[in-house]
């Protein structure tokens, strides 16, 4: 597994409120060490138990996840990177672009690492988890196992792992990246951690049309290589037939040939990727190099 396991630290910003609320039960509920959430003003409060503090720098934790409003997040980020916390799990969507680049420009200063923003979490399966995923009644699709899942979709987290799931193939970390122009991490970064990671075989990339992630994947294996199975779907095979539609992720720009699927497809399979052109088929394929 990877980014978090079962001796994780997690504070929760902006933990008071609906949102930051929720996503403590179910990260408690999934054995997740919650010791702390932070909201200002509110300090000296509890929820589910968890302390409230007024700021990162009352806390000590090895992840934070972000629940606060898109405008404030750009200052929760800098709090949680300059008190020293090596990672931070932007779940908010509708972050603007430049406070993004800022923070991630820091993160490199500081040595931490984001994932997100518009990251539904991570969830090392059976280990421990942060943010929404995994949460409700999405419990069902994952199971503990050797693949890793990374997917710029946050609801094709749970898809994905559900189809592994009812095939009696667990998943080691599911990872959502988020969908942003810009994330904290890529694909790249987070297929990079998995390479080095014992409890992972194969890994499973859900990735879509837009952006240039896909293809940076398939230039680094080119150059660099990888030692383990990838199996790729990319979503948006027939958006090419509407040119003048916005699509819902705000990453889902195409600009003359660069992230269209045709490009990411033929560029992955150079690489030497395992891609299917069905969601279903990534089990099949995953139980073939298994």
């Amino acid at each position: 597994m990877i980014l978090v396991d079962e001796n994780t630290r997690y504070c929760i910003q902006g933990i008071t409120g609906k949102q930051g609320s929720r996503a403590c039960e179910t990260m408690l509920a999934a054995g997740s060490n919650v010791v702390a959430g932070v909201t200002p003003g509110k300090g000296g409060q509890e929820v589910h138990g968890v302390p409230v503090y007024n700021t990162m720098e009352d806390v000590d934790v090895d992840c934070t996840v972000v629940y606060v409003p898109p405008r404030f997040v750009k200052a929760a980020m800098v709090e949680a990177i300059e008190a020293g916390v090596k990672l931070i799990v932007v779940v908010t969507e509708n972050v603007p672009v430049h406070d993004t680049a800022y923070c991630y420009a820091l993160a490199q200063k500081y040595g931490a690492r984001i994932i997100g923003p518009s990251s539904v979490g991570v969830y090392s399966a059976g280990a421990s988890k942060c943010g929404s995923i995994a949460s409700g009644k999405s419990q069902i699709s994952f199971s503990k196992g050797p693949v890793g899942i990374i997917s710029r979709s946050g609801g094709m987290c749970s898809e994905t792992a559900l189809g592994l799931t009812q095939a009696g193939i667990g998943q080691s970390t599911v990872v959502g990246i988020g969908s942003d122009i810009i994330t904290g991490s890529t694909m790249l970064d987070i297929l990079k951690l998995f390479e080095s990671d014992d409890d992972t075989t194969v890994v499973v990339l859900y990735g879509e049309i837009g952006g240039d992630m896909e293809e940076n994947v398939a230039r680094y294996i080119i150059e660099h290589g990888y030692s383990k199975p990838v199996v790729a779907f990319i979503a948006g095979k027939f958006a090419s037939r509407f040119e003048d539609i916005s699509l819902g992720h705000a990453g889902a720009i195409i600009e003359g040939d660069n992230g269209r699927w045709e490009t990411k497809v033929k560029l992955l399979k150079e690489a030497g990727v395992h891609v299917v052109h069905l969601h279903h088929g990534i089990v099949a394929k995953v139980k073939e190099l298994l």
